[in-house]
């Protein structure tokens, strides 16, 4: 390799210093930004709240059509004193009641399941079944609007999680072995509910 005169050698050096000073510079910002303030922004974004699509229903479980409304944003504080600890654990820790141990897991009564954060109707209690599962189980939420569905890859496995779309409380997870007509089986947690005899 022919050698570079010490003009060129100095030039070069200076552009691979300044580029590993600028490197190291970007990545120690990226690392204070990722473990400082972005949890403070994402917290922050957490805690504006936004406006969510969701249909109401009546009383005797009628829908009265579709409403923009606004979503329900707590602090961790305010849940803790809203819920019952085992309701917190379920609802806001995304934890699982255990089986036959729900008040609602065996329950024929007639009327709606609301969301015991919210208040959001989420199920009817025409569509609840008897799974043999030990939680209540429905073959379809009251609304599409009503639930959120996302991937859930707790526990080494995949499943799909049903939230509350007003308040993001995690609810239980959904299944395709439910009974027809739509061969799915929402698998809930009884204190994620709040059952409303209907009028």
């Amino acid at each position: 390799m022919p050698s570079m005169d010490r003009k060129t050698r100095g030039s070069r050096r200076h552009f691979l210093g300044a580029s590993i000073a600028a490197l190291a510079g970007t990545a120690a910002f990226g690392k204070l930004f990722i473990s400082g303030s972005s949890g403070s922004v994402a917290a922050a974004a957490a805690a504006q709240p936004t406006d969510v699509q969701i249909e109401n229903f009546s009383a005797s479980g009628k829908s009265e059509g579709v409403a923009l409304v606004p979503k329900v944003v707590k602090t961790d504080a305010e849940w803790r004193a809203q819920l019952s600890p085992a309701a917190y654990d379920v609802a806001r820790r995304s934890g699982t009641e255990l089986p036959f141990s729900g008040e609602y897991a065996e329950s024929k009564a007639d009327g709606l399941y609301r969301c015991v954060c919210c208040g959001t109707v989420l199920y009817d209690s025409r569509t609840k079944f008897d799974s043999g599962t030990g939680w209540p189980s429905f073959w379809q939420a009251i609304s599409a609007k009503n639930v959120v569905k996302q991937s859930d890859y707790a526990f080494g496995m995949q499943r799909d999680a049903i939230s509350c779309r007003r308040c993001d409380a995690h609810l239980g997870h959904v299944f395709d072995d439910g009974p027809r007509p739509t061969g799915l089986r929402y698998c809930m947690n009884s204190v994620a509910l709040s059952f409303v005899a209907r009028a």
